[in-house]
């Protein structure tokens, strides 16, 4: 019988792992999908609006599921007025700022610039909640940003001044995405990560469809055909599946294993621009990746005491490093 349990939580764990690892790579595939439909002459406002508008109902298609399994308390107006903020946040903003920022860097720099939320979160935290930062962690945060700069140096030398503009533009994209990760905090343990990811992705489905109409009413209707495609993978496959993906692995290993996952984010990422998009992978962009996992791995290791909570219901998709900008 022990036997029988070990072997079983032996899967569970590995099932876990593997799921984190795949969810982390498949978040990443979403600027490579990005890149190849800037190629083909569609702007950021009209591939936020469609991979959007094609999520929304994948993910009121998983709120359907979800609600028929457990009942849900009803939610204020108060509470729906901060999602929409929230969505806003991190779901619109975010991702428009990052689609504007790979117009100007490589992938990989973009993966690795939004590997750093963490460290906002925490410099937020610190700034705003007054809340404590550990010599440790300032060690991580001071070794992961020399990271990055190492491997901005880079994309500088090919794209000189524009690569300032994307490294900036997706930078606030991070500051907005932890922005949100800290406003949903205290939301996500009344209402459910579920509930929280499915107004929140409504209302930037919104908002993105309504900016693309403003810009050009009749964009969405007038894409090649490659256009579409890019858009339901950027929907489907990097950003509902995997967002599935890293809540089933926090539940199951909890949210310090599948934030050291991934790490295979940013590593896939590179590898992906270099066989997809043709991006070159140099020793000072390796080197500059490890200097940031390795902080990022500080920071996840300092960090796992306090992330642990008897109530597994405490657990979301909120802890993973991953944004799903």
């Amino acid at each position: 019988m022990h036997s029988a349990s070990a072997a079983h939580h032996h899967r569970r764990y590995l099932y876990g792992i593997l799921m984190a690892a795949v969810g982390s790579m498949l978040f990443s595939g979403k600027a490579i999908l990005v890149k190849l439909a800037f190629d083909y002459g569609a702007n950021a406002e009209t591939l936020l609006a469609l991979r959007m508008l094609m999520a929304m109902p994948l993910f009121w298609g998983i709120f359907w599921w979800e609600s028929r399994r457990k009942q849900m308390t009803s939610i204020t107006w108060l509470d729906r007025g901060k999602l929409f903020f929230l969505g806003f946040l991190g779901y619109f903003l975010a991702s428009y700022i990052d689609f504007l920022g790979l117009q100007y860097i490589s992938v990989g720099l973009e993966r690795i610039v939004l590997y750093l939320t963490p460290t906002i979160v925490l410099v937020i935290s610190y700034f705003v909640l007054k809340k404590p930062i550990s010599r440790l962690q300032w060690y991580a945060l001071v070794v992961g940003y020399i990271g990055v700069f190492i491997v901005f140096i880079q994309d500088a030398s090919s794209t000189g001044m524009l690569a300032w503009l994307g490294m900036l533009l997706v930078f606030g994209s991070a500051c907005s995405y932890a922005a949100y990760m800290i406003g949903a905090g205290e939301m996500v343990k009344r209402i459910g990560s579920i509930r929280l990811v499915v107004y929140a992705s409504t209302a930037s489905a919104i908002l993105s469809i309504a900016q693309s109409t403003l810009h050009n009413p009749l964009a969405i209707f007038q894409q090649p055909p490659q256009i579409y495609w890019f858009s339901l993978l950027n929907a489907s496959l990097c950003t509902v599946i995997p967002m599935l993906l890293i809540m089933i692995a926090i539940n199951r290993i909890g949210s310090p294993l599948v934030a050291q996952a991934g790490i295979l984010g940013p590593v896939s990422t590179i590898f992906m621009g270099y066989f997809i998009l043709a991006e070159p992978i140099t020793w000072t962009q390796i080197g500059g990746m490890a200097l940031v996992i390795a902080a990022m791995w500080l920071l996840v290791r300092n960090d796992a005491p306090r992330k642990k909570s008897p109530d597994p219901k405490i657990s979301d998709d909120l802890e993973s490093t991953e944004p799903l900008n």
